[in-house]
C-alpha cells in the first residue's frame, strides 16, 4: 500500500488511471490501525482494479483540509481525478468491498 502526501497527492491520486481509495488516517487513531491489514489485503486482491493509498492527516493538512476531512478513518474514492464516494469509520473487508462495488 502506498503512502501519499500533500506534495504527491495530485500525481498519485488525481492523475491515477485506476480508481483510487484514499484512507485519511492518523497514527493515534485505533480504528485506523485496525484498517491497516484490511486495506493491505484489499490492495493485494484488487490491485488490478483499484489503487489503495493512505494519507496521514497530521503531516498533510493541505489535502486533509481541501477535502474537509474531520473524522478518521475517512475513505474517499477518486475516479478520473474526482471524489465519487465517501465513507467514514472502520469496517470489515467484506463490507468495504460491497460499498466499493459501484465504483469498481
Amino acid at each position: 500500500m502506498t503512502e501519499v502526501t500533500d506534495a504527491d497527492f495530485a500525481a498519485e491520486v488525481i492523475g491515477a488511471e485506476l480508481p483510487v481509495l484514499v484512507e485519511f488516517t492518523a497514527d493515534w487513531c485505533p480504528p485506523c490501525l485496525q484498517m491497516g491489514p484490511v486495506l493491505a489485503a484489499l490492495a493485494a486482491e484488487e490491485g488490478e482494479r483499484l489503487k489503495v493509498v493512505q494519507l496521514d492527516v497530521d503531516t498533510n493538512p493541505l489535502t486533509t483540509n481541501a477535502y474537509k476531512v474531520l473524522s478518521m478513518p475517512t475513505f474517499l474514492v477518486f475516479r478520473d481525478g474526482e471524489p465519487v464516494k465517501a465513507m467514514v469509520g472502520a469496517r470489515p473487508k467484506r463490507r468495504l468491498l460491497e460499498e466499493l462495488a459501484d465504483v469498481l
